[in-house]
């Protein structure tokens, strides 16, 4: 019971997630984006508004300072300061002029000509500031910005005082912030309709898709994606798509293409296997087993050897292939094996071998080099010819036989699997047609090449490359049906190469 309400418990907020798709979250975070950026940039903006209304009235109120002193600086008469005073005041400000015993001598208005706005004094030449919350002598109680600046006309000194209310400041910034307040709500419904609608349109394209690739089956990988030409992501999406279902088709083609090549191979020592047992186990004498033992346990060999192959051809299509990397005297293993070769062989075996030291798998090199040396036995007229030698490239072995070269355009495809040129060759004399494509897959491995060419003189030659131990190790260039079933052909087809065990 405690299970099954923990269960429970913990898929409900998965419900719920699942519930606000896409579209929902992407229109909530924007609004929620915006409206934390309309807030911050509203603050932000009523500050600067405030400081720069308060400097202005600042401004504004020293300017006038300056322009009292300058009148009575240009005649040193009093009565031009104070003829100025009455004809420039303004609602809003209020200036007075005050004498050295703080008597009201002018004001802009007659309610403030009695009473002196503020008790500030200061000295010729020097201003001081005030910020007061009201000023009842003349019956406002609004916040005002007072500055009073000394100066002398003659003997006598001067106060000039200048009163500014800020509440227009604040009224102001008030204003400006329930604007903003009520155009709020608006603009973020704006900006939410249009997300709402953008993204919306943009997962219809998704959706379209999602639909597509969901009826696209086993059975309907020819089924691809309808690219919309809107040249953003989402066309770089059906696109991928699409190259992505064209490597699964392929993928699928040639593995249904290898099942039914490996089973073809398969069939003929399997039939060989069960007719031999059967008709041995139904002569009660026996005779007939020992004359099928070899028989059958020639088709036995072969088989192992073909499932085998099919292994290491596996392991090294999916990386999985091991290989050790230690130092390897190349040359001997060449030497081992045209020795080999030499005693099974029935041809004229030359070898010109420059000693050389790489990097890799003794056991897998000589699988490779075994390979390619029984193929240039099965194939040669009469002589064979191997060389070692380095070049800038690495170390280059080649296999010269004196059979015909293979077609320019055949010289890819033998790399792949179950490949045989020679139609004409039974199974039995040609191979299993793997041995050539797990020579690849061990050159890939060991970061070498191996191509199919013609030598100088005409003959048929198989390179290989391997890079020298020491040097940076290049990037392998092959086939890429060397490690992989190929697409199209038959079982019938095969290079003709006998497959020794891994």
């Amino acid at each position: 019971m405690d299970q099954a309400s923990s269960d429970s418990e913990g898929v409900r907020p998965q419900r719920g997630r699942n519930r606000w798709g896409v579209r929902k979250r992407t229109t909530a975070t924007a609004v929620a984006v915006v409206a934390m950026a309309l807030l911050v940039g509203g603050l932000i903006w009523l500050v600067l508004l405030q400081t720069t209304l308060a400097a202005s009235t600042e401004a504004s109120a020293r300017q006038k300072t300056q322009d009292v002193i300058a009148q009575l600086a240009v005649d040193q008469d009093i009565e031009d300061a104070i003829e100025y005073i009455h004809s420039t005041g303004y609602a809003g400000q209020f200036v007075q002029l005050l004498d050295p015993k703080g008597d009201v001598v002018a004001g802009s208005e007659p309610r403030i000509a009695v009473k002196p706005l503020s008790a500030l004094r200061p000295g010729p030449g020097e201003t001081v500031v005030q910020d007061v919350s009201s000023l009842p002598n003349i019956g406002h109680d609004d916040d005002f910005h007072v500055i009073a600046t000394g100066t002398r006309l003659g003997s006598t000194d001067y106060t000039i005082v200048v009163a500014s209310t800020v509440q227009v400041q604040a009224d102001t910034v008030a204003t400006v912030a329930w604007l903003m307040l009520a155009a709020m709500p608006l603009l973020l419904a704006v900006v939410a309709i249009a997300m709402w609608f953008l993204v919306g349109r943009s997962l219809r394209h998704v959706e379209m898709i999602r639909g597509q690739v969901a009826r696209i089956n086993a059975e309907r990988l020819d089924g691809r994606i309808d690219v919309p030409p809107t040249r953003d992501e989402l066309q770089a999406l059906a696109q991928t798509m699409n190259t992505m279902l064209d490597r699964l088709q392929a993928s699928d083609r040639e593995q249904r293409q290898f099942v039914s090549d490996a089973s073809h191979e398969l069939r003929s020592p399997l039939a060989t296997l069960s007719a031999g047992v059967e008709i041995a186990a139904a002569d009660p004498s026996g005779a007939m087993w020992i004359q099928m033992k070899d028989v059958l346990s020639g088709e036995t060999a072969r088989m192992r050897y073909l499932v085998e192959d099919l292994l290491t051809l596996a392991k090294a299509n999916d990386g999985g292939l091991a290989i050790e990397s230690a130092d390897v005297d190349l040359d001997d293993v060449v030497e081992q094996e045209i020795r080999h070769l030499r005693s099974a062989g029935r041809h004229q075996v030359t070898a010109d071998l420059t000693p050389v030291r790489i990097k890799g798998d003794a056991r897998r090199l000589a699988q490779v080099l075994r390979n390619v040396l029984d193929n240039a036995d099965r194939h040669a007229l009469s002589r064979i010819r191997i060389s070692l030698r380095t070049t800038p490239r690495g170390a280059v072995v080649s296999v010269d036989n004196d059979g015909d070269p293979i077609p320019e355009t055949e010289r890819q495809r033998i790399f792949e699997r179950f490949v045989r040129l020679d139609e004409s060759r039974s199974r039995e004399g040609g191979g299993s047609g793997l041995g050539l494509a797990i020579a690849a897959g061990i050159m890939a491995a060991h970061h070498g090449t191996i191509r199919a060419t013609e030598s100088p003189a005409g003959d048929c030659r198989f390179e290989m490359v391997f890079p020298l131990a020491g040097l940076p190790v290049p990037s392998p260039v092959m086939s890429p049906a060397a490690v992989r079933p190929r697409a199209q052909g038959s079982a019938r087809h095969q290079a003709g190469i006998p497959s020794p065990g891994p």
